[in-house]
């Protein structure tokens, strides 16, 4: 959540912090995100960071996920995922 809050700042767009504060939390599941994604309601996947970035609960696996159907881009030494390919 700490990362998804500058993300936001910035960019004055909508963020979600996957796996709550340390990543333990399994929100939202890996269904639910896939359904987002289906629906087209997130467009990017921000890989790294703490917690629920790939690091415990329901956010590793998501990243595993999104890690197997889409391609990563770095943009500004971050790992991206576009969504929407």
């Amino acid at each position: 959540s700490q990362g998804a809050s500058g993300l936001q700042l910035a960019s004055g767009k909508a963020v979600m912090a996957i796996g709550g504060f340390t990543g333990s939390d399994p929100a939202p599941t890996l269904d639910e995100f896939k359904r987002y994604v289906a629906d087209h309601q997130i467009h990017y996947f921000v890989a790294g960071g703490r917690g629920g970035f790939g690091g415990f609960g329901g956010g590793s696996d998501i990243t595993s996920w999104v890690q197997a159907n889409f391609t990563a881009t770095t943009i500004g030494g971050q790992t991206v995922y576009d969504l929407t390919r």
